[in-house]
């Protein structure tokens, strides 16, 4: 797994690959770090690097990087789950 949270899925029956990337949709970046109850704010670059997750904008998932059949997940959905009952039904 990357710092962004991209991760990749090798069927190893079939040899399919599944990529999956963790989409950030909020209006502001997540808060990471130190609150300081003085200032009332966050401190610290924590999370800058590891993330976790990636805005839709930098997602490498694109028709025009040659992946085809893209799925976008509800929030609280499994990847693998979803991954594993596409591999049921081929």
């Amino acid at each position: 797994m990357s710092d962004t949270g991209r991760y990749y899925i090798k069927d190893q029956e079939t040899g399919r690959v599944f990529w999956v990337e963790p989409i950030y949709k909020g209006n502001q970046a997540p808060k990471w770090g130190d609150f300081d109850p003085v200032e009332k704010k966050y401190t610290g670059q924590y999370g800058q690097k590891h993330k976790g997750s990636i805005v839709e904008e930098d997602s490498i998932i694109k028709e025009e990087n040659g992946f085809k059949n893209i799925v976008t997940l509800e929030p609280g959905q499994s990847p693998e789950d979803y991954i594993k009952k596409l591999l049921k039904k081929s």
